[in-house]
């Protein structure tokens, strides 16, 4: 009996993402071979953004009373009230933002979920949805399985970070742009937009008449007085945003996958149409769990002020062995140009990475738009050339392993 041959827009959603090799075979994402790498060799698995250490105790009770009380079956498909309104109360107090938590929250299954039900819900073929370059990559394949196209806008490195580039977002967003999507604090970058570049998205998409579509899962994580701003705090902007966040990095629970979004009823309403179709709910126990955490302003400051200190580290650890690093202003993460270690391929260096020091990290060609048929499955995109050389390394691992991974990366230097 012959299998019959998929079809579908899954095809699309693996080129989308880099994984549909050119002999039609999906490959593993980069994360997952990097990952395979570490442990095949015994290299620390600086490459995959996990915390090695759980979140606070008072958070983990909270989810073990909430088993014990009963909260094991479905919760309702919106999120449990308690935790609507907790993120509610979070975006007034933190941002002065008000927010119904009746009609215009939605809690899904990670922000990963809010992002490809939002996409699948409000982007028809033919539209266009405009993402910053480098971009997490789960972007990609959501945009290729709504059949709409990929448009991107790259942040150019400078003396003060990764910066957006206008004049590219000024031609980017037209009238057929749909969605702009926003990622801030940036993942891999580092970078937290600022309120002239979010501005500058802001008139582009009141101009075109774009939804903007925001990614903030890491809006607590900044460091150096950098100071996150949702872009539905600027004027105008709260009717045609729809934010998304989560709990697995403000409270280092990245396994829970809960995650919401709000904004404007209608577009909320769209979203929850398609979002109930793909997990209906989930997380039971740990939705009333993040209820209670999301009241505490104090432990995501501390956190944030850790990871300052392990930052630091990696930063001066990478400097030391020979990499070029921009000083990431938020995040887990920290990007790192081998260049001048005579590596002009970031893909490369990551996979010989291993045997030359023991340390595993992801190039940042992973984050960006796949090259045309034939060229090399590694190579970035037009917009992307000035990363080529780039490897994004996490610092959200304990200081003694952080340690360990610099000593090794030394090695590097005397190479």
């Amino acid at each position: 009996m012959t299998t019959p041959s998929p079809t579908g827009r899954w095809r699309d959603a693996a080129r989308a993402a880099g994984l549909l090799r050119a002999d039609g075979t999906v490959a593993a994402t980069i994360f997952a071979e990097m990952t395979a790498l570490a442990t095949r060799t015994g290299a620390i698995n600086l490459g995959q953004g996990f915390p090695d250490v759980d979140g606070p105790h008072a958070i983990r009770q909270a989810a073990i009373r909430a088993i014990e009380a009963g909260h094991n079956q479905y919760p309702p498909g919106p999120g449990i009230r308690a935790l609507r309104q907790a993120i509610a109360d979070h975006q007034h107090r933190r941002y002065g933002l008000d927010v119904d938590p009746d009609t215009e929250v939605l809690v899904s299954t990670g922000a990963t979920e809010a992002l490809a039900a939002t996409i699948l819900a409000l982007a028809d073929p033919g539209d266009e949805v405009v993402t910053l370059e480098p971009f997490y990559d789960s972007y990609a394949a959501c945009i290729a399985l709504a059949g709409a196209t990929h448009v991107t806008v790259p942040l150019l490195p400078s003396p003060d970070g990764f910066r957006l580039d206008v004049e590219a977002l000024r031609t980017a967003v037209g009238p057929r742009t749909r969605l702009i999507v926003v990622n801030s604090p940036h993942n891999p970058t580092g970078t937290v937009l600022t309120p002239t570049e979010l501005a500058e998205i802001a008139a582009a998409a009141r101009a075109s008449g774009a939804v903007v579509v925001t990614d903030e899962v890491y809006e607590h994580l900044t460091f150096d007085g950098a100071r996150h701003v949702p872009i539905a705090t600027l004027p105008g902007m709260a009717e045609r945003t729809l934010t998304i966040s989560s709990a697995g990095k403000t409270f280092s629970f990245t396994g829970w996958k809960v995650g919401w979004l709000h904004g404007p009823a209608e577009l909320v309403t769209a979203v929850r149409t398609v979002k109930q179709f793909l997990t209906y709910s989930s997380g039971a126990p740990f939705q009333p769990a993040i209820a209670e955490a999301l009241g505490d302003d104090v432990g995501p400051r501390a956190l944030a002020d850790s990871l300052a200190t392990r930052r630091d580290l990696l930063c001066e650890g990478l400097v030391a062995a020979g990499f070029d690093v921009v000083v990431p202003q938020g995040t887990y993460f920290v990007v790192a140009d081998g260049t001048p270690l005579g590596f002009d391929d970031g893909a490369e260096l990551c996979r010989r990475l291993p045997d030359l020091a023991g340390v595993v990290g992801v190039p940042v060609s992973a984050f960006c738009r796949t090259p045309a048929p034939g060229a090399s499955p590694d190579a970035p995109s037009d917009l992307a050339a000035h990363l080529v050389a780039g490897v994004r390394f996490t610092f959200v691992k304990r200081e003694d392993v952080l340690r360990d991974a610099v000593g090794r990366l030394a090695s590097l230097r005397r190479a």
